[in-house]
């Protein structure tokens, strides 16, 4: 069996990282990205590609290269992403733009970039990795969730569209793991004379402990593992704690009022 080829973007650290190294004890070749190589000089986990999923021209250089050196690329994993936290009225609209533009844009430039070749192949697997935020509008995490719930519907016509060639698209959502998402993570400041300054500050500080608190991402390396594995895999996969899958079967089945009033109870709002 031909060892299968795998680009996974934001490869560096986090999610990406143990995804990276689980496929790569299964036998799979990796390659992972990053923006900036040289933060991470001695990295040898797996190949290190430089890339911006902002930046068209630095995605045909990295598929380039792959495409040269091993003829095809089976497997795109859409895992860079960035967080964003804050009021709606006082967070700079550019951050929000930014947060678009790599959570949302930047994984179409990607699939844009390999489906003539996953087409050419006459197969391919894309999992683009979203969030179970992408499922509701959270509290001072209004940005984010639209960013992931755009990618998710978008990969429901994905599918449709490119059934006839052999490719495979899937969302997989994690609920909160341990990885340094917050130190990346751009936040709007809590301002002294901010309306929002008690809330928002409350809220940030929930955000952070259920970071830190998260499990080990290695779950979702697994959850990964499994769907490539899969011979008709499903739109919609979720990995995460019970209640957080649970908040989803919520949602579908509560009155809107009252799953509203239990995300204030849980965010204490």
């Amino acid at each position: 069996m031909e060892q299968k080829i795998v680009l996974i973007t934001g490869g560096s650290s986090g999610i990406g990282r143990s995804i990276g190294n689980y496929l790569k004890s299964k036998g799979y070749k990796v390659y992972g990205t990053t923006r900036d190589l040289n933060k991470y000089p001695d990295f040898s986990d797996f190949d290190l590609l430089e890339l911006d999923v902002r930046n068209t021209g630095t995605i045909a250089m990295a598929i380039d290269r792959i495409l040269t050196k091993d003829g095809r690329l089976d497997v795109l994993i859409n895992n860079a992403g960035v967080g964003i936290t804050g009021p709606i009225e006082e967070t700079p609209h550019e951050e929000i733009l930014k947060t678009f533009e790599t959570n949302f844009h930047g994984p179409l430039h990607m699939i844009k970039a390999v489906l003539p070749q996953m087409r050419k192949q006459g197969h391919g697997r894309i999992i683009n990795v979203t969030s179970i935020a992408g499922y509701m509008g959270l509290p001072y995490r209004a940005i984010y969730s639209a960013t992931k719930g755009a990618l998710e519907l978008t990969t429901e016509a994905l599918r449709m569209e490119t059934k006839d060639f052999g490719i495979h698209i899937s969302n997989l959502a994690p609920g909160d793991f341990a990885t340094n998402i917050a130190s990346g993570r751009y936040h709007a400041p809590v301002l002294t004379d901010s309306p929002y300054k008690a809330p928002y500050g409350n809220t940030l500080r929930l955000i952070d402990e259920d970071v830190d608190s998260g499990s080990d991402p290695k779950l979702v390396a697994i959850k990964v593992y499994g769907i490539l594995n899969t011979k008709k895999p499903k739109v919609h996969y979720k990995v995460g704690s019970f209640m957080q899958k649970f908040s989803i079967v919520l949602k579908r089945l509560l009155p809107d009022k009252t799953y509203e009033k239990l995300l204030l109870n849980h965010y204490k709002l």
